[in-house]
């Protein structure tokens, strides 16, 4: 009996230039860079400060605010004419008035103006410092080192720190090394007074949403605090924002909580800051004030990296929940 050969495998060529290619494994992949969360805040924080509105907006706002200088141009001159016309010391002291008027507004547009330049100047600076940082360009670190002898000349507190940068400078080769050299000793006690004004907010907005009644004046409470504390923070930095300077801000500081992701704040905040389930064994107004306190810390934790002329690089950011556990525990009861 004649044995049949057994057939091997046998390749079909025919159709196969039309399968896709083969992908590659995930150890020959390439990597992929995922974009820093200091790149991502800080675009937001470019965006939200320096979008332009439309063209549009900027001819309806300026015709209004014309119409309105206008008008109360008009009535400061019939007001003066008619005291004139009545007794011309009444018109005299009304003129006088007018003109100081003018002059305060004057002087006050300039210090708001003054203080955008200023927030833009500390913006420049902390971008100027994250290139230096990124291509470790030692004459970009010594642009950025030179900025920050300018903007913190005259503080005391700061005059040794900016000595002991001097002395070491000169040893550094690196960029990064440079700007890692000027946050170690220029940023730890504008750190630490910026943490001590969060701490104060957020302790003052949890006693305000929890002792005021009314809801409408406790609202203006919490919003009052947060703007002063936000002030506050950007005077440490070397902000000194005025009010056009704290709505700048304000946007900037949105911005970087979308970006961060930190908007929602509640119970998942407090348990791990002041243990267990807190909000379900207090009070409803006591519970508010503990969210409000814990949300005013994101806020003002987010205030300090959009005031702060140097991103975190060597040192970590303030810690949220420390930062709530510290400010708020000493309003929780005794629980034995």
């Amino acid at each position: 009996m004649t044995e049949t050969p057994r057939r091997g495998p046998r390749l079909i060529e025919e159709g196969l230039e039309h399968l896709p290619p083969v992908p590659p494994s995930a150890a020959e992949a390439p990597e992929i860079d995922a974009l820093p969360v200091e790149a991502s805040a800080a675009s937001a924080t470019r965006f939200a400060a320096g979008r332009r509105s439309s063209l549009l907006a900027r001819l309806f706002w300026s015709a209004l605010i014309s119409l309105l200088s206008l008008g109360l141009g008009l009535w400061f001159w019939q007001t003066i004419e008619a005291l004139l016309a009545q007794n011309i010391w009444l018109g005299r002291i009304a003129l006088a008035l007018a003109a100081l008027v003018g002059a305060t507004l004057f002087i006050m547009i300039l210090r708001e103006l003054a203080s955008l330049a200023r927030l833009r100047r500390i913006d420049g600076v902390r971008e100027a410092a994250m290139r230096a940082i990124a291509t470790r360009d030692r004459n970009a670190a010594q642009s950025v080192l030179g900025s920050l002898d300018r903007l913190y000349r005259g503080r005391p507190e700061l005059t040794a720190a900016q000595a002991e940068i001097a002395r070491k400078s000169g040893e550094v080769v690196d960029g990064d090394a440079l700007i890692d050299l000027a946050e170690r000793h220029l940023m730890p006690p504008l750190d630490r007074e910026a943490e001590s004004a969060i701490h104060r907010a957020a302790r003052d907005v949890a006693a305000a949403t929890a002792l005021i009644p009314l809801a409408l004046v406790d609202v203006l409470a919490v919003l009052t605090i947060n703007l002063r504390m936000i002030r506050q923070i950007a005077d440490i930095y070397g902000g000194r924002a005025g009010w056009l300077g704290s709505w700048r801000l304000l946007r900037s500081i949105a911005a970087h909580l979308v970006a961060a992701g930190a908007i929602a704040v509640g119970e998942d905040l407090l348990g791990p800051a002041l243990g267990g389930s807190v909000l379900s064994k207090l009070s409803r107004r006591f519970g508010e004030g503990l969210v409000n306190g814990a949300l005013t810390a994101r806020i003002g934790v987010a205030a300090t990296e959009v005031c702060r002329p140097l991103p975190f690089h060597t040192r970590s950011r303030p810690n949220v929940a420390r930062l709530v556990k510290s400010a708020l525990s000493g309003l929780l009861p005794n629980r034995d």
